[in-house]
């Protein structure tokens, strides 16, 4: 029933409970999501990739600023058991993988600050999942942080065009007119956006109604703006995957494709230059199949993996580094490996970076865990909600990754957004949520 008669008394309630312990967990959880993805440069073409740069007194200052408000907020508004539960063993061999890396680099003490950004983003982003204390308290914090982000992003259109837009006057001319907003790059501002119309989709779904069909608008729309192809043919395979099994009733199915996807889709990227019957079937049958001279970075990649198949050649030490800058480049090759930033594949790039048995780790960690996880949440209706969120994202983000490289990539959103998904999952196994409000 409304309340209109005792309207200063409920305005005092909700301010009241705005400052109560669960109250200022929510806000700092909405704080701290919405810096992580406006990062400490919007709309800035560099700003993605300068995010981790330990000579950047801005980031330096912001994300260290960031780490301490996460770990302050860890150890006095979070439940100390939702913090215990974490990190689970596969996370801990994976971490102990990516310090390794570290140790192994061509320049330990520059990768050394580089993964301290990322250490702080991964903390950052365990915080975020740890600070709500139930669904509601979630749902505003996604409404908070879409809004901002995305408000922003909408905003920087009219008032900083040429920064929230690409222009003929950037490194890749040929994007011009399409849309990044407030992110460095149209390949981040397109995948986060597919994660916001999930997460609008998820709200839509636990009786936000208007809030949730607003965001997935919204974000579709802005998705599409971007001109990314594979983000828009991703995101409705990723929620019909996630929802079609539920709907009908065989819960098991959405594991179950979401493995047939994964091989498949390696199958027809790194198979076809790695695999020599699909090798062979897709010279034969799509011989201009090439990802835009993706294959080309995975075929000189694979040569120098094989080099140090088991130690990779340390975190921040192959790609854009004199190792690579000294090479020949021939006259046929698609791409200029002397100028590329990253392998255009997050699980190749792993192994060159990291080893071959950190790769097998990190596929555990990154697809085999969250179905785990997946399969034990409990068959409540908010579990279910939050679960099948947080699914699109990860299966959303372990299909990208085979085209794009993310993976311990400082701050670099989609990065995070996967995070989110991963850590999400788990945490939507480990405890029940409270039953929907009623509308």
């Amino acid at each position: 029933m409304s309340n209109t008669g005792s309207l200063r008394k409920t305005e005092r309630a909700s301010l009241a409970a705005a400052f109560t312990r669960d109250g200022m967990a929510t806000a700092a959880a909405a704080l701290l999501f919405t810096l992580l993805l406006v990062s400490f440069r919007p709309f800035q073409p560099s700003g993605a990739e300068g995010s981790g740069d330990g000579g950047d007194i801005v980031n330096q200052l912001g994300f260290s600023a960031l780490g301490a408000i996460s770990l302050f907020a860890l150890s006095t508004l979070a439940d100390p058991k939702v913090v215990r539960s974490l990190l689970s063993p596969s996370w801990l061999l994976t971490l102990g993988f990516f310090l390794l890396s570290v140790a192994m680099a061509a320049d330990p003490s520059s990768a050394m600050r580089t993964a301290f950004f990322t250490l702080i983003a991964m903390t950052t982003v365990a915080t975020i999942l740890a600070l709500p204390r139930d669904a509601e308290a979630f749902s505003t914090v996604l409404i908070v942080t879409i809004v901002v982000v995305m408000g922003l992003s909408y905003v920087g259109l009219i008032v900083f065009p040429n920064e929230a837009l690409h222009t003929t006057a950037s490194q890749e001319p040929e994007h011009a007119g399409l849309w990044r907003g407030v992110f460095a790059h149209k390949n981040i501002a397109g995948p986060v956006m597919a994660c916001f119309s999930f997460a609008g989709l998820y709200l839509f779904r636990r009786g936000r109604r208007i809030w949730g069909a607003l965001i997935f608008l919204c974000a579709m729309n802005f998705m599409l703006h971007t001109g990314s192809k594979t983000t828009a043919g991703l995101v409705p395979f990723s929620i019909l995957i996630v929802m079609v099994p539920g709907i009908v009733g065989m819960r098991l199915g959405t594991p179950v494709l979401f493995m047939l996807a994964i091989i498949v889709t390696a199958l027809g990227t790194l198979g076809i230059v790695f695999i020599e019957p699909m090798k062979t079937l897709a010279a034969h049958y799509f011989p201009d199949l090439t990802y835009t001279g993706r294959t080309t970075l995975w075929e000189f990649a694979g040569e120098m993996l094989a080099k140090r198949p088991w130690t990779g050649y340390g975190y921040e030490s192959f790609w854009g580094t004199p190792l690579l800058l000294n090479q020949d480049q021939p006259f046929d090759r698609a791409w200029d490996i002397r100028s590329i930033v990253h392998g255009h594949n997050g699980y190749l790039d792993t192994a060159v970076l990291m080893g071959i048995p950190a790769l097998c780790v990190v596929a555990y960690t990154f697809l085999v865990a969250p179905l785990r996880d997946y399969m034990r949440i409990p068959l409540l209706k908010e579990n279910i909600y939050l679960g099948d969120f947080f699914m699109m994202v990860v299966l959303f983000a372990a299909l990208n990754a085979f085209l794009e490289s993310f993976f311990f990539r400082r701050a670099d959103p989609v990065w995070l957004f996967f995070l989110f998904g991963l850590f999400g999952l788990r945490q939507a196994s480990l405890r029940p949520l409270a039953t929907i409000r009623p509308n």
